[in-house]
Formats: C-alpha cells, structure tokens, sequence
C-alpha cells in the first residue's frame, strides 16, 4: 500500500486509522501499544510517532510506503 503525505509528516495512529488497518482511533492505538507495529523494521510503540516521507510501517501482513504527493 502507498500512502501520499500531503504534509510534513502524519501521526501514527492517524495513519492506521486512514490506510484501514484499524477501525477507530482507539483501536490503532491499541495495535500500537501491543507491539505489533513496526517502522522501518523495528517495532514502534509511539502512538503520535511523527511518520515522514520514505517510512515503511508495517502492521501484521500489511506494508504501507509513505511518499510524498506530488
């Protein structure tokens, strides 16, 4: 998945929750909090993480590439 970043940056949760890989914002954060979040490979338990162009978050079997739009 590729997800176009129209500003500097997106918080995490925010992400999850726009991509659909979670239902609310609640939920995104609980993913987060269990761990199952990874940001350039390694697991990343900040739920506001500042994620930028060129960052890959992978969540279970999904991979999300965050570039800059155009």
């Amino acid at each position: 998945m590729i997800f176009e970043l129209e500003e500097e940056f997106i918080e995490l949760f925010k992400l999850l929750k726009i991509m659909g890989l979670a239902e609310s914002g609640g939920h995104a954060k609980m993913l987060i909090e269990e761990g199952v979040v990874k940001r350039n490979g390694e697991v990343e338990t900040r739920k506001r993480a500042k994620i930028v162009s060129g960052e890959v978050i992978e969540v279970m079997d999904n991979r999300i590439e965050v570039v800059l739009k155009n």
